[in-house]
């Protein structure tokens, strides 16, 4: 009885309540996703636009050899391979990699990976790789498939060319002007059916402009161009008839324990820009994007944040319940005052963090110092006696009953 009425004391549950879905947010897992793929098929371009629009962290091979390169002053080994002219080892890609994904910011903003398991087994081999994605702490919640028929995945990238100086690789439609007419004629086309008469002459006008200005620069660059050894048609098969063998039949098995709700099948033959379009919609109900504002001066702090970016009509910055104390100092035990240079807003709130390392610490991942039971005032207790008193015995239990450090 004393439940059912307790029950009918509350028998609503305010969904809307500021704080427990504040909660709810830091407590929950960022979205992760995996892109699978022939060789060439479009993984990292799919990968990079699908981070860039969910404010994921983009982790591929490469990209990460790059990164670490600049950054990180650990792999110095990385330049020193590289001015010897030797390559960088498998072992220590795919520990950057692993490395990476265990990072903090990771763990806040969640990953968008391309590129692994990679066809090279001189470390790993498939199915290890393949486990070491099972055994993730930050476990993929989607997993994209880009199917390509072999026939068109192999002409398409015998058709790439790469610009010796600039690295960029461009494709057949770009390059040939065969093909670059016949898409021309075909848009041309499509404009006489849907516009009308005027706009059709005005757009005209403007593009023989255009097509007088850049016909000899580009002309000039597209005859740099060359072809990769690995783009030759030859060396294309035999890529795809390597990831058919080696790759193929772990991933199936994988992708054959998803759940079919997060496993997602995409047509490698289309555009780059409309596959995007189409699937960037996959990660909108487990996302979440977070914005950093930064601000200078603290009278003009609250009214600034008051009305810059805000989440909904009539919504407005409020003030944190760490008022002017810095979040991250008070995690570590120390009540420290922000300094207003530092000014954040996360989630409709403000937060003043002390000092350019702790702004960088909490941007990078604001969870740990934002979960309860934070905010939680440090409290200090100096215990002294004389020899043999029992000072470390009381100590102890002090620390164990308010969980607190010796």
């Amino acid at each position: 009885m004393a439940s059912q009425e307790e029950k009918q004391a509350q028998p609503f549950t305010d969904i809307f309540d500021e704080d427990e879905a504040e909660k709810s947010f830091l407590l929950s897992k960022p979205t992760c996703l995996i892109i699978f793929g022939k060789p060439g098929s479009g993984k990292k371009t799919l990968a990079r636009k699908l981070a860039q629009r969910w404010n994921c962290i983009f982790i591929e091979g490469k990209h990460i050899c790059i990164w670490n390169i600049a950054v990180v002053s650990q792999y110095l080994l990385c330049q020193e391979l590289l001015f010897k002219g030797e390559s960088i080892s498998e072992e220590l890609v795919t520990e950057m990699i692993l490395q990476k994904l265990e990072s903090p910011e990771v763990a806040h903003f969640g990953y968008v990976l391309s590129g692994f398991p990679s066809l090279s087994e001189e470390y790993m081999t498939v199915s290890q790789q393949i486990e070491r994605i099972k055994n993730l702490k930050l476990k993929p919640d989607f997993l994209i498939n880009i199917k390509c028929p072999d026939y068109d995945l192999c002409q398409r990238i015998s058709g790439q060319r790469q610009h010796p100086d600039s690295g960029q690789v461009y494709q057949r439609s770009e390059w040939d002007p065969k093909v670059t007419e016949k898409h021309k004629k075909e848009k041309n086309q499509h404009e006489e059916e849907d516009e009308e008469e005027e706009q059709e002459e005005e757009e005209e006008g403007g593009g023989e402009e255009e097509t007088a200005k850049d016909p000899h620069k580009e002309a000039e660059s597209f005859h740099q161009l060359v072809q990769r050894p690995e783009d030759i048609l030859e060396n294309a098969e035999k890529r795809v008839g390597t990831y058919k063998d080696i790759m193929l039949h772990p991933l199936e098995e994988l992708m054959a324990e998803q759940d079919c709700q997060y496993l997602i099948e995409v047509d490698g033959n289309q555009q780059p820009d409309d596959l995007f379009e189409k699937k960037a919609c996959v990660a909108s109900d487990k996302n979440f994007i977070c914005c950093y504002c930064c601000f200078n001066k603290q009278d003009e702090l609250f009214r600034v944040l008051s009305s810059y970016k805000l989440i909904a009509p009539r919504y407005r910055w409020r003030r944190s319940r760490w008022g002017q104390a810095c979040p991250v100092a008070l995690k570590e035990g120390d009540i420290v005052m922000g300094h207003p240079d530092f000014a954040v807003s996360f989630l409709g709130k403000m937060y003043v963090l002390s000092s350019p390392e702790a702004l960088k610490t909490f941007m990078l991942n604001p969870r740990p110092y934002l979960l309860p039971p934070m905010p939680l005032p440090p409290c200090k207790v100096l215990v002294f006696g004389p020899p043999f008193s029992g000072r470390t015995t009381i100590c102890n239990l002090i620390a164990h009953k308010y969980k607190g450090k010796v």
